[in-house]
């Protein structure tokens, strides 16, 4: 099983708060970093520019934004949700939405948590500490696909 983090965050300095923040607080999986929808899914699905990684090593967590170029981050849950190698892979939206709709639509496409990005830079370090520990140290993850 691959130990990475998928972040699917197309503005650069969410993704360096995103990074920053895990590793002030001791996470020390690689973080890999798409810039949109399509390319999340080129990543999980080892097609287009990802076609040389091993389709079986799935990331042990999914952050995802929703506002994303391309695809955009209710359609690439749908589509996780839709396979049945990745049906059950952590996903976290991680997301500036406040809309109402956009937690609602989130959920019911199967995400498992929603987090609103904090502005404070802190509060930011502070959310992804959390998410780290909860979903990368005490989470019990699925088993991969094939072994049941």
């Amino acid at each position: 099983m691959n130990k990475a983090i998928l972040l699917v965050e197309d503005n650069a300095s969410d993704e360096k708060l995103t990074v920053l923040g895990f590793k002030r607080c001791g996470v020390l999986n690689d973080v890999v970093v798409v810039r949109d929808g399509a390319s999340a899914l080129d990543y999980l699905h080892a097609t287009g520019k990802h076609a040389d990684r091993d389709v079986r090593a799935l990331p042990l967590l999914v952050l995802l934004d929703l506002k994303l170029p391309k695809i955009d981050g209710l359609e690439v849950l749908r589509r996780i949700r839709a396979d049945e190698r990745t049906k059950f892979l952590p996903v976290v939206v991680l997301t500036a939405s406040k809309e109402e709709e956009d937690i609602v639509q989130s959920y019911s496409l199967g995400a498992n948590a929603y987090v609103r990005k904090p502005v404070d830079f802190g509060e930011f370090a502070e959310a992804a500490r959390t998410l780290g520990v909860f979903w990368l140290m005490l989470n019990e993850p699925p088993p991969p696909r094939g072994t049941r």
